[in-house]
């Protein structure tokens, strides 16, 4: 096993955390709250109730925890492809198969999300919190409940047990172990499309492919994303989703279908500059390892 991959994982998730965290507060805040007419709508009031500071929710909790799942992404994925195609290392003039590059995404997919579903749900409860901890509740807004991602941590452990941190954890794989795979894919046909053959993608490359697959991934994600993000709020003050398909049902019947593309525009945005960040990082991190 390389464990190279797992440092340049580590190194390079939490370069593209900082990157989209602000885009992805209003993402998570358009998919849960009704009180946002759409983006623009939701950073202005964002901006107007809670300064800059308040994309910024929930960020001091993932930027470390995040870089340990993307380590385990990309670690994971770089090793079961090396697995399936008999190297040892990457190798441009012998790329994998498009079958094998999709298998290893779907399995990494499926590894790092049991360790990343608590942080997000964390990550979600913070950025919902639009109120402060000593402010009244005003209309529109969510009435902050945790000091911050320990106590939110704790809160919902004893009020919920284990099984609380892992709420939506089913939403999430199966958004997570199908898209991941369409995400490494799509990748590797751009850098295998815009490159020579033999040769190591360029910097222009990396970036545009990077870039792309997250748009792509996360815009094949979004429906299953949303419902995602639905379960993981549920409970933070009183339970309205019997589960799953209760919450799919409840959201279509109330919203229409179009409630499943909320956020798409949002996680396509954010998806370009996270993921090309990413993937480059990603790339050069693991050349110099090497």
């Amino acid at each position: 096993m390389s464990f190279n991959e797992f440092i340049a994982g580590w190194i390079s998730g939490a370069l593209g955390l900082v990157v989209g965290h602000p885009i992805d507060t209003v993402k998570v805040r358009i998919q849960t709250q009704s009180s946002y007419l759409g983006i623009i709508d939701c950073i202005v009031k964002t901006y107007q109730k809670e300064t800059v500071l308040g994309f910024f929710k929930g960020m001091s909790f993932p930027v470390g925890i995040v870089a340990v799942s993307n380590a385990l992404l990309f670690g994971s994925y770089s090793n079961v492809l090396y697995y399936l195609t008999d190297t040892t290392s990457r190798d441009w003039k012998n790329p994998p198969a498009n079958h094998q590059v999709f298998v290893a995404g779907c399995f990494s997919g499926l590894v790092q999300v049991y360790f990343t579903a608590p942080v997000e749900l964390i990550k979600i409860r913070l950025q919902n919190q639009t109120d402060s901890l000593k402010s009244h509740k005003t209309e529109g807004n969510i009435q902050a409940k945790y000091h911050g991602p320990i106590h939110c941590a704790r809160s919902i452990f004893r009020e919920e047990g284990i099984t609380g941190l892992y709420r939506g954890s089913t939403a999430f794989v199966l958004r997570d172990v199908p898209t991941v795979g369409i995400y490494f894919l799509t990748y590797e046909v751009l850098c295998k499309w815009m490159t020579s053959n033999g040769e190591m993608p360029s910097t222009w490359t990396m970036l545009f492919a990077g870039g792309c697959a997250g748009t792509v991934g996360w815009a094949a994600a979004n429906p299953m994303d949303v419902i995602k993000s639905r379960l993981q709020m549920d409970g933070m003050y009183k339970v309205q989703y019997r589960g799953l398909y209760d919450c799919i049902y409840q959201s279509i019947k109330q919203e229409g279908l179009r409630v499943l593309l909320k956020g798409l525009t949002v996680n396509s945005l954010r998806g370009f500059p996270v993921n090309a960040v990413t993937f480059l990082s990603f790339e050069k991190l693991l050349h110099i390892l090497r």
